[in-house]
């Protein structure tokens, strides 16, 4: 008895460690949160593990790397890899599985997610012709090339992690680097980029008829109390006023929504206003995950028919073969946080803004709703934010100061970036994950076009 209490109390004192330990990075775990820090952890785990070993392709040591980059806490996890799930635990706590589904990528087993094992995703056929349309490239830039690589080399001698680096210039593909065990059909997560994507889905039904941004209420539920002046574009230009807590810690709405739910909107469509609608920026990817459930709802609340439009109307087009937008548990996008996407679809996607919609003689995109998307949000706050779109310019001073002030980013945690630059035609990617901060203005200004 003696011998099994001190292997309690050791096992107790080291997860109190271990959540301690958390605390101050990107899951903000503490003692007094531990039952709850323990699910965060888990339900993390099994979803990033289950992504990158399936969708990425990722062994188990740098999937584990990955997720220790949060914190050191992490390489306790217990994470065991079956043929299409894996399962988390910590310590033997707070067992957590996710499953993948071909097309689908992964999801977390919440409730009941039979429904999921019936969807269906026609893979996008690749094909030889030039990129954007295929997968050759014969436009490298030489002295582009030779410092995109060397840069590449650089950032991950700095510990950096770049795991992609791209220059899109002209609408040619002119120089593209990749660090190992990466190549050009790996999907890579994106993270918050996939707010834009999630942006773009909504302007492509507004550009069939099928959106309006200016419609109140966005949500029937919403009808009767304040929330019922929020209109989609509030939404998008995270303004809506809604009062969601983004913040990464045990508890929080951010990680119940992404670790925890098994519908990833019903947090932020049940929030409160805390401000007029278009008066005050708040950053919140509660606010995405409600223009996916709008998205959702629009097409007419079934998962197929959403996947369908997805694959229709976006991957066909634009040729993009190596992306997976993943649901949540209850079918819906999580427009928020899940896309994995090559290095060349993401370039994919900014140069379909470069180009004001435009893709192969078809308009996406209305050139009206990327000039929207572009252009300052009213807040007093935070001007410098368009439709799911960080914005270099439009505020008192420029973001990035090396760069062109009409340029404007997909912005996702880990350092991932889409800048796309008007004003030098040129789309700039880069993927990675990096725990510290990555130079984004200094290394991209170095890969614009020069004289």
């Amino acid at each position: 008895m003696k011998k099994t209490l001190a292997i309690l109390a050791a096992t107790v004192a080291t997860l109190a460690l271990a959540v301690t330990l958390l605390a101050p990075t990107f899951l903000g775990f503490s003692v007094t949160q531990l039952g709850t820090a323990v699910r965060v952890a888990t339900g993390m785990g099994a979803k990033l593990a289950c992504s990158g070993r399936f969708v990425s392709g990722f062994d188990e040591a740098r999937i584990l790397d990955d997720l220790a980059s949060y914190s050191p806490a992490n390489r306790l996890l217990e994470l065991h890899y079956g043929d299409d799930r894996v399962t988390a635990e910590l310590l033997g706590m707070g067992r957590t599985s996710a499953t993948y589904r071909d097309g689908l990528g992964c999801t977390l087993d919440i409730g009941d997610t039979t429904a999921l094992d019936r969807l269906r995703m026609a893979p996008v056929a690749s094909n030889g012709e030039e990129w954007p349309l295929g997968t050759a490239v014969t436009s490298i830039d030489g002295e582009l090339q030779d410092r995109v690589e060397a840069l590449l080399e650089a950032d991950n001698a700095a510990g950096l992690q770049t795991r992609a680096l791209l220059v899109v210039q002209d609408g040619r593909l002119a120089a593209e680097a990749y660090g190992p065990g990466i190549d050009a059909q790996t999907p890579l997560l994106g993270w918050s980029m996939g707010k834009s994507l999630t942006a773009m889905l909504a302007g492509r039904m507004e550009t069939l008829g099928l959106a309006d941004s200016t419609a109140r209420p966005v949500f029937g539920g919403w009808q009767g109390d304040a929330r019922a002046q929020i209109a989609l574009r509030d939404l998008l230009q995270m303004a809506s006023g809604l009062d969601f807590d983004e913040t990464y810690a045990p508890g929080s709405d951010a990680t119940k929504m992404l670790f925890n739910a098994h519908s990833a909107s019903d947090i932020a469509l049940a929030s409160r206003t805390a401000h007029a609608p278009g008066e005050h920026f708040s950053y919140s990817s509660g606010t995405t995950n409600l223009i996916a459930r709008w998205i959702h709802e629009r097409l007419g609340g079934d998962v197929q028919t959403s996947l369908d439009f997805f694959q229709r109307e976006i991957l066909q087009p634009l040729g993009m073969a190596h992306t997976v937008f993943e649901v949540d548990p209850s079918g819906v996008f999580v427009g928020s946080s899940y896309i994995y996407a090559s290095g060349r679809d993401w370039a994919r996607l900014g140069q379909l803004m470069l180009n004001r919609g435009q893709w192969q003689g078809a308009q996406v995109l209305s050139d009206d709703w990327v000039a929207r998307a572009a252009a300052p949000n009213t807040s007093a706050n935070e001007p410098r934010y368009g439709y799911q779109f960080w914005l270099n310019g439009g505020g008192e001073e420029l973001r990035y100061p090396q760069l062109p002030a009409d340029a404007y980013f997909m912005l996702g945690n880990r350092e991932q970036a889409v800048m796309i630059s008007p004003s030098t035609k040129t789309v700039v990617v880069r993927l990675g994950w990096s725990a510290s901060e990555y130079p984004t203005g200094e290394n991209f200004a170095g890969l614009l076009p020069r004289g």
